[in-house]
């Protein structure tokens, strides 16, 4: 096995890693409640970027409360799916094989 080759393969991984952490501050992720209510926006990874509230929601302080916990994890749970696909490809693409090297870059 060429250790250095190795190395050199791991410090090019390293950098796609930063590169696709920095590509997914810029896809954007919508989610918005049933009735289209509620709409988040956020990054693939998990910065909020927009919330839009409905007029109607702003009358019922504990609907809205409800609302906003409930869009909100489904987008979170949307973006991390997606964050955890690109970086998946990434890191399964370029990394030899070395059992136990996969947790290093979680």
């Amino acid at each position: 096995m060429d250790l250095m080759g190795m190395m050199g393969k791991l410090k090019e991984t390293q950098q796609k890693i930063e590169d696709t952490k920095k590509r997914l501050d810029t896809v954007l992720v919508d989610e918005q409640s049933t009735d289209g209510l509620l709409k988040v926006t956020l990054t693939a990874n998990s910065k909020i970027k927009s919330i839009t509230i409905d007029d109607s929601l702003l009358e019922d302080k504990d609907q809205l409360e409800d609302y906003l916990i409930v869009v909100m994890n489904k987008a979170i749970e949307k973006a991390a799916n997606v964050n955890q696909t690109e970086m998946d490809a990434v890191t399964k693409m370029d990394l030899p094989s070395i059992p136990g090297m996969e947790d290093m870059f979680k």
